[in-house]
C-alpha cells in the first residue's frame, strides 16, 4: 500500500510539473509575437514559418492549466490561443491563398489546449461563447481572411481584457469596410459574421443593429435595408501568397490578382462569359475572295462542391457569316449582304469540372467539359452553313500558373480536345488536337493585368493540320467578385496562312462570382 501511494504521489507531483497555471510570462510571449509579426491587420505567416515562431507558443498553448485561474485569465488565454493557433496551423500549410483551401481547418483539424484536444470551431462556441456569451469575440477572434476584424500586434491581457473586448468592438464597427453604410440610398451592408452567428445576437432584437448602434459613433438609422456583403476568405498576409510549385511566394501587385487554375473556394459560384469573334479569309489565285467569321459565346458557371472540386455547365451560342471578301467580319452581329450566308444557333450544352488534384499546389488544376450538340444539320448542308460538329465534344485542359516576383506571372496550359465531326460522308473521322499556350503576365497595378499569350493546336487527323496564334491582353479586376478582360490574336502559321490567307480572333470576357465561401 506504500509503495503504491508513493507511486501516486509522484505522478499527481509530475503531472503538476508538465501541467502549470498560466503565467504572466505566457502573455509576454503572445505580445512579443504579436509585435513581431502583426502590422496593419496582417500577418508575415513567411516570417513566422521561416523562424518557427509559433513552436514555443504552441507547446506552452497545450501544456498549461486552467484550473484555479480567474475568469479574464481562462478568456484571455482562450482568445490567444485561438489566435496563435490558427497562424500556427497556417504557416504548417504556408504558402496558401485562403483558409478555405484547407479542409477541416475548422471544424476537423484538432489542436491540443490545456491539455486537451479540440477544434477552433469548439474552442470559439463551446469553450468562449456558450460558456461566456460574450459576442464581442467575434471581433477578436480572427479567422485568417481579409474581411475578419483585423488582427491586433498586442496579446490580450486579464487585466484589460475588458477594455480590450470593448475597443476592438468599437474599432469594427466603426471601420466604413466592415459596416458599409449608404445614406443616399438608406441602406447598410453588413458583415456576414451577422448572418453566421444571429443567435449570439437574438436578445439585440429586433436586429443587429441595436447591438452595432451601442458601439457606433453615428448610429445606423433602424428604418435603413440591410443585407449581408460577400466574405472574402482571401489570407490576411502581408501578400496573401499563393503555392507555386518552387517559385517562392508572390508579392506586391501579383499577390492581388485573380489565378485562373485555381479552384472556387467551397459554396461559392463562379460564372463567366468569355465571347470569341474568329474571322478567316482565303485566297482565289491572286486575290482574298471570301471571309468565314464566327462568332461564339461560351456561357460557363462552376459552383466550389468542396475546395478541391468544382462542377458545373457550359453553354455555346455561336454565329457565323459566309461573305465576300472584304466584308467586315462584324457583319456576323447582323449586317448581311450579297451573296452571304448567315446562321446563329445555341449549338452545344454539357456538363464541366475543374478539380485540383494535389492538395499542396493550389495553382494546379484540371478542367474538363463535354459537349452535347442541341440541333440536327450543324455541319450544314446546301442551303445552311457549317456552325459546329453533329457529334459530342470532349475538352480537358490542364493548368499550371507560375508566380515570378513581385509582377509577372507564367501560365501554361496543355490540352485535349476530341471532335466526332459526324458520319453523315463516306471517310469522316474523329479529329484530336493536342493545344499548348503560354502566357507572361504583367501586373502594372493590383487591379490590372497585361499579357502576351503563345500558343500552337496541332490536328492529328490522317493528313496533320496545326494552327499557331500569337496575341495581347488585358484584364481589369473592378472588385474581387467582377473582372472584365479582352485579347486580340493574329494566327501566324497552319494551313491557312501558308496559302496565303489570314485569321485573327477578337475576345472579350467578363468574370463575377457569387455565393459565400464556406
Amino acid at each position: 500500500m506504500k509503495k503504491i501511494l508513493l507511486f501516486s504521489s509522484i505522478l499527481i507531483l509530475f503531472g503538476s510539473l508538465q501541467a502549470q497555471q498560466v503565467s504572466p510570462q505566457f502573455f509576454d510571449r503572445v505580445d512579443a509575437f504579436m509585435k513581431t509579426y502583426v502590422k496593419d491587420g496582417q500577418v508575415n505567416y513567411a516570417a513566422v514559418k521561416q523562424a518557427n515562431a509559433t513552436a514555443p507558443l504552441v507547446e506552452e498553448i497545450g501544456k498549461v492549466s486552467l484550473e484555479g485561474t480567474s475568469e479574464a485569465t481562462q478568456q484571455a488565454f482562450l482568445i490567444n490561443a485561438y489566435n496563435v493557433l490558427e497562424i500556427n496551423a497556417i504557416v504548417q500549410n504556408y504558402p496558401v491563398k485562403s483558409v478555405m483551401d484547407l479542409p477541416g481547418f475548422f471544424k476537423q483539424k484538432e489542436h491540443l489546449i490545456a491539455g486537451e484536444s479540440i477544434t477552433l470551431n469548439s474552442l470559439e462556441k463551446d469553450k468562449l461563447l456558450k460558456r461566456f456569451g460574450d459576442a464581442r469575440y467575434h471581433f477578436v477572434l480572427v479567422c485568417a481572411a481579409v474581411d475578419c476584424p483585423p488582427i491586433t500586434p498586442f496579446a490580450y491581457r486579464p487585466e484589460n481584457l475588458e477594455s480590450q473586448l470593448d475597443a476592438r468592438t468599437r474599432y469594427a464597427l466603426n471601420d466604413p469596410d466592415f459596416i458599409r453604410v449608404d445614406k443616399a440610398k438608406q441602406q447598410v451592408e453588413l458583415s456576414q459574421i451577422f448572418e453566421w452567428y444571429a443567435h449570439d445576437f437574438d436578445d439585440k432584437k429586433p436586429s443587429p443593429l441595436t447591438f452595432i448602434n451601442t458601439y457606433r459613433n453615428t448610429p445606423i438609422p433602424a428604418d435603413y435595408r440591410q443585407s449581408y456583403y460577400a466574405y472574402d476568405w482571401s489570407l490576411n498576409g502581408f501578400s496573401a501568397p499563393v503555392k507555386t510549385s518552387s517559385i517562392d511566394p508572390p508579392t506586391g501587385n501579383n499577390s492581388i490578382r485573380y489565378v485562373v487554375s485555381a479552384t472556387i473556394p467551397k459554396g461559392r459560384t463562379e460564372t463567366k462569359i468569355f465571347n470569341n469573334l474568329y474571322t478567316q479569309a482565303t485566297r482565289d489565285g491572286e486575290e482574298l475572295s471570301d471571309r468565314s467569321t464566327f462568332f461564339t459565346t461560351f456561357l460557363t458557371s462552376l459552383y466550389g462542391v468542396s475546395p478541391r472540386f468544382n462542377a458545373g455547365v457550359e453553354v455555346r451560342y455561336r454565329r457565323v457569316l459566309n461573305a465576300p471578301y472584304p466584308s467586315s467580319p462584324f457583319l456576323v452581329f447582323g449586317g448581311q449582304g450579297e451573296m452571304s450566308q448567315m446562321r446563329s444557333s445555341i449549338s452545344t450544352i454539357g456538363p464541366k469540372i475543374r478539380w485540383a488534384p494535389v492538395p499542396k499546389w493550389s495553382n494546379f488544376s484540371v478542367q474538363s467539359a463535354l459537349w452535347l450538340p442541341l440541333e440536327r444539320e450543324l455541319e450544314g448542308n446546301a442551303s445552311l452553313p457549317y456552325i459546329d460538329w453533329n457529334g459530342p465534344s470532349w475538352w480537358t485542359q490542364v493548368f499550371n500558373d507560375f508566380s515570378l516576383g513581385d509582377n509577372f506571372s507564367l501560365f501554361t496550359e496543355v490540352d485535349f480536345l476530341w471532335e466526332d465531326i459526324g458520319r453523315e460522308n463516306e471517310g469522316a473521322f474523329n479529329r484530336i488536337s493536342t493545344p499548348a499556350t503560354v502566357i507572361l503576365s504583367y501586373f502594372p497595378h493590383p487591379q490590372v493585368t497585361l499579357y502576351w499569350l503563345n500558343g500552337i493546336s496541332p490536328y492529328w487527323t490522317p493528313s496533320l493540320d496545326y494552327f499557331a496564334q500569337s496575341g495581347l491582353g488585358a484584364k481589369y479586376q473592378l472588385n474581387r467578385d467582377l473582372e472584365f478582360e479582352a485579347l486580340y490574336t493574329l494566327f501566324t502559321n497552319g494551313y491557312l496562312q501558308d496559302n496565303g490567307g489570314q485569321a485573327a480572333t477578337i475576345n472579350f470576357g467578363i468574370r463575377f462570382n457569387l455565393g459565400k465561401a464556406r
